[in-house]
This record gives C-alpha cells, sequence and structure tokens, in this order.
C-alpha cells in the first residue's frame, strides 16, 4: 500500500479506481481493529463502487493495517483521525468526496464533515446509528481484553468478541488499546444537525453496538435511515442490501436529488 505522512505519522490508504470526475470519488473508513482491506475490499465494497465509475480511496486508520503503531491514547481520538483523512485528500489532490465510516469510521467521518463540511460530499454512517450520541459503554473491559496475555484469560463475551477479531486481523494489540483508551471526544446531537450534506445511516437489525438507525437520522436535517435486515455489527458490512441502498444514495448525492 502507499503511504503517506500526516503530521509525522505514517498512513497507509488505498487508491483505485479510475474516475477523472473529482466529485466521483468515495472515501472509506473503516472501523476499531479493522483495516482497509478487511473492511472494504474483502467484503467486496471496492470492486462494486469501482464498477460504477467511482473513483474508491481507503485509509488505513492510525493504529491499523499498515499506518504507524501507536502506543499512547492521546496519539488517536475522532478529530485527531479525522484530520488523518482531510490530509489524505490533500495529499491526492481531492477537493470533495463522498464519505462513508463503519462504526469507529463513522464517528471519525462525522468529525470530518463538522470540521471540514465543504470536504464532504454526502455521508454513510454505516455500522452507527443512535450510539454516536449515546457513546459506547464498555470501552474499559475492551481495553484490557486487547492487553490480556492471552484470550482464554477474557470472560466477557463483548470485549472477547473484539479481542478475536483483532487477533484475526493481524492487528497490534497495544495500539488498539491504546485507540480505545483515547479521549472520546463527544459528539452532541446539536453538533449533528449542523451537518448539512447528505446523509445515510445504516445499521443491522441485530447490531447491538451501534444503535438504531432511525434516532439518529431524526436528529441530522434530511437524513435517511436503512435498516440492514437479519445483519449484526460484524456480518452488516458486506450484506447486499446495504450496498445497493448506498449505490442508490449516492447516484442520488450525484444527482442532487437526495
Amino acid at each position: 500500500m502507499p503511504v503517506f505522512r500526516s503530521d509525522g505519522v505514517e498512513i497507509a490508504f488505498l487508491d483505485e479506481g479510475e474516475s477523472k470526475d473529482k466529485g466521483r470519488v468515495v472515501l472509506l473508513i473503516h472501523g476499531f481493529a479493522s483495516t482497509a482491506a478487511v473492511n472494504w475490499r474483502d467484503p467486496g465494497w471496492i470492486r462494486v463502487l469501482t464498477a460504477e465509475g467511482y473513483r474508491v480511496v481507503a485509509i488505513d486508520n492510525r493504529g491499523h493495517g499498515q499506518s504507524a503503531k501507536l502506543h499512547d491514547p492521546a496519539g488517536y481520538g475522532g478529530p485527531v483521525m479525522a484530520e488523518d483523512a482531510r490530509r489524505l485528500l490533500d495529499h491526492l489532490s481531492i477537493p470533495q468526496a463522498h464519505v462513508m465510516g463503519y462504526s469507529m469510521g463513522a464517528r471519525i467521518s462525522a468529525f470530518l464533515a463538522l470540521a471540514h463540511p465543504l470536504r464532504v460530499r454526502s455521508i454513510v454512517f454505516g455500522g452507527l446509528g443512535i450510539n454516536m450520541v449515546r457513546g459506547m459503554a464498555g470501552t474499559g473491559p475492551i481495553a484490557h481484553a486487547l492487553e490480556a496475555d492471552s484470550i482464554d484469560a477474557v470472560t466477557n463475551p463483548t470485549a472477547r468478541t473484539f479481542r478475536a477479531f483483532a487477533e484475526q486481523t493481524g492487528s497490534d494489540l497495544k495500539s488498539l488499546a491504546a485507540c480505545i483508551r483515547s479521549s472520546r471526544d463527544p459528539i452532541s446531537a446539536d453538533d449533528l444537525r449542523r451537518i448539512s450534506c447528505p446523509v445515510l445511516v445504516a445499521v443491522g437489525d441485530r447490531d447491538v453496538i451501534g444503535g438504531a438507525p432511525q434516532p439518529l437520522a431524526d436528529i441530522i436535517p434530511g437524513a435517511q435511515a436503512f435498516v440492514i435486515a437479519d445483519r449484526d455489527h460484524m456480518k452488516a458490512v458486506g450484506d447486499r442490501s446495504y450496498k445497493a441502498r448506498v449505490l442508490a444514495f449516492l447516484a442520488a448525492a450525484d444527482s442532487g436529488s437526495n
């Protein structure tokens, strides 16, 4: 993967597709303990989007994938990681992009839109509904699970799921523990009401981590909600109905009909 430096931190990314229209760019921001490849390439998102003529840029968030591994919680946080995404757009001379984030990536996408509204053409918040406002409980047990000597020592079922996923993706466990211990800057309902671009909130109906999509969509002016049927937090990512709904949303945003 190519890399660039974001305020001194090496960040890896993917850049695929041949769209010459700079408005037809989709920036993908993956979730916690995942990578651009695991979150987006493996479930077929990059193939589907490039087939529709989009240029697709996908970041490996700091602490994840092939990007730099920081073990200090101060090196993370939503606003910090949103600036990595903005600097990636700068690095590639992309003035504006559609943005889709999943789970933690959805939260990063919100901070990106709030800090740099002119850079974001539309947003898909995947895998994160009303809990974007309520916040995620249980980060302490997840951090402890990541720091444990073995997964066998982890008894909390949610924390054990995160530890197993981190091992599956070959992640740096200390970096992920630092990331989840980082400042969890709140996003208030008032903040979200300032988002003016088209927004789609898509969450699985069995997702107990992200929370329901409609209550979040109700906060954001003009936002739409989509329930991904029969999917939990981990299995919703590659769902075909989710892909179809996102493609329709992006097409409407491109045409100005959202």
